[in-house]
């Protein structure tokens, strides 16, 4: 039930809202559901004679559904073809009903939500709305001072909430779920909330593609930006290095050279064991060894039609037959992916997919999906030289850039509030320097590194800046990675304003970033 109170009050709402650091029943890589990863509770408070005036935040949409008709039914035709055989246990009799009830979810994902244009797959579940109503309740909980003056001053001195989006629906929905959040707890803040002209005309030297107010593919799409959409000519503009640094990324991600780096897994004899733990649980071993020898496939084909339950939308889909499974291995990484996307949509899905992915089974999927991600969106090797994530670094100099306008007095902007996609977040943790490459003769693993993506970036990860200000006009910045406070780059260590403090001196902190403030 939404919260109604003044804005004095919303620490209150952390009793209804805050979540303490959470641990997950699954192993569900960067579709595991949100938690903020630090009790509010034990936040630093501020130095003496310091005061909030700005706060940042950008933030990874929230939980969706599955992208579009794909590996769901393609094992959804392969368990028919077993079913036809009688070659499935009592356990895999099971699945088909469950997966088919999750490709009708999908398929009517987001009807008869207000704020969802268009229902079907891609969309943000109930879960993914939640996460982002509840940042937005956390935000105001942290920051009440700010806000009350903020609100306070809105008819005399306005400053703006700039709320930018990458333009697709699930990073534009979350936008539009955290800000409405946000105006419903603090309704004196509503006239302040701006949405900036997207950049343009773009692309350089062609008939212009016109996006919405509040789109900005170049910080919040980088990973995919398109000639026809975001050439960019000019070396003068400020989004050249980004255009370049996106196509760069784009031919690397489709290189040999990635190949070799992502396919150990598969060629490892675990591979093998763990697809048929999962599969004999579900179909007889001679149904399974029909796929030897590379003869037996089972492809996305198919017509669907679903009807919502008051049979007020009925929607029919085919399979495109793009999506192909032709081994156990490919058949057992399907089932995961559709008992991970199923974490976040549980409102909509009552089946319980746990039940066909065994956590041991469970945990090794999702290793197998960070070393993937490690080297294709994370901080990858030494000798990629950035390429995973120097399209990122318009995205940290944004940050910079707003507070370099504080620091020469210009207070227009109140927040700046960012929405978009793990391909963005992980990188921007890799152009933070928060995470490290790999000597490019190490390899990655679970035995060797940290690095998850469950805690890189979650469904609803978010980095947030707080900015402090003093009498003399000094600024202090706190970063909070999904709201835990974070250390800077080591690096920037000398810019703590006190050894193991949280805050950073603005200027110390962007001289060590080598960001220089444009004149």
């Amino acid at each position: 039930m939404p919260l109604s109170l003044p804005l004095s009050s919303v620490p209150l709402a952390l009793a209804l809202y805050a979540s303490p650091a959470l641990a997950f029943d699954g192993d569900y890589q960067t579709k595991t559901p949100y938690a903020p990863q630090q009790d509010p509770a034990t936040y630093a408070a501020p130095p003496a004679g310091f005061q909030p005036i700005y706060t940042q935040l950008v933030a990874r949409h929230g939980a969706r559904g599955l992208t579009g008709m794909k590996g769901d039914a393609a094992l959804y035709a392969m368990w028919q073809q077993a079913a036809a055989q009688d070659a499935l246990t009592p356990l895999g009799r099971e699945l088909g009903p469950d997966i088919l009830a999750l490709m009708q979810a999908n398929a009517l994902l987001g009807y008869g939500v207000t704020g969802i244009e268009r229902p079907g797959y891609g969309n943000l579940s109930q879960t993914g709305i939640e996460e982002h109503r509840q940042l937005a309740v956390r935000m105001l909980a942290r920051l009440p001072i700010l806000f009350a003056q903020v609100g306070q001053d809105a008819a005399t001195a306005p400053r703006q909430l700039v709320t930018i989006h990458s333009g697709v629906d699930r990073a534009r929905d979350s936008a539009r779920f955290f800000t409405q959040s946000l105006l419903e707890h603090a309704p004196a803040l509503a006239p302040l909330l701006y949405l900036p002209p997207a950049p343009a005309p773009y692309p350089q030297g062609r008939a212009p593609v016109l996006q919405p107010d509040g789109v900005n593919r170049f910080l919040l799409y980088a990973h995919k930006l398109a000639p026809q959409t975001d050439f960019v000519a000019d070396r003068a503009t400020t989004y050249f290095a980004a255009y370049g640094t996106s196509q760069a990324y784009q031919h690397y991600i489709r290189t040999k050279r990635l190949d070799t780096l992502i396919a150990p897994p598969a060629r490892q004899p675990a591979a093998a064991k763990h697809a048929r733990q999962v599969l004999e649980r579900l179909f007889t071993p001679a149904f399974l060894a029909q796929f030897n020898g590379g003869a037996t496939s089972y492809a996305d084909t198919g017509s669907y039609t679903f009807t919502s339950a008051d049979g007020k939308l009925t929607r029919t889909l085919k399979g495109s037959g793009k999506t192909a499974i032709r081994s156990v291995n490919a058949a057992a990484t399907t089932l995961y992916e559709l008992y991970a996307i199923a974490a976040g949509m549980r409102h909509e899905v009552k089946a319980d997919f746990s039940r066909y992915m065994p956590a041991d089974d469970a945990r090794y999927y999702a290793s197998v999906a960070d070393h993937e991600d490690f080297y294709k969106k994370g901080p990858s090797t030494t000798d990629s030289a950035g390429v995973t994530w120097r399209f990122a670094v318009a995205l940290r100099e944004d940050f910079f850039r707003e507070v370099d306008a504080l620091a020469a007095g210009d207070l227009r902007h109140a927040a700046k509030l960012r929405f978009t996609h793990a391909e963005m977040i992980i990188p921007l943790a890799s152009a933070m320097g928060l995470q490290q490459p790999l000597p490019a003769s190490a390899s990655y693993g679970y035995d060797n590194h940290p690095w998850r993506g469950q805690t890189v970036s979650p469904l609803a990860a978010n980095m947030q800046w707080d900015v402090y200000r003093n009498g003399d006009g000094q600024l202090i910045v706190r970063l909070l990675y999904n709201e835990k406070e974070t250390p800077f780059q080591a690096s920037c260590d000398s810019a703590r304003i006190a050894p193991g403090s949280v805050f950073y001196d603005y200027t110390e902190l962007k001289a060590c970033y080598g960001h220089a403030a444009a004149q």
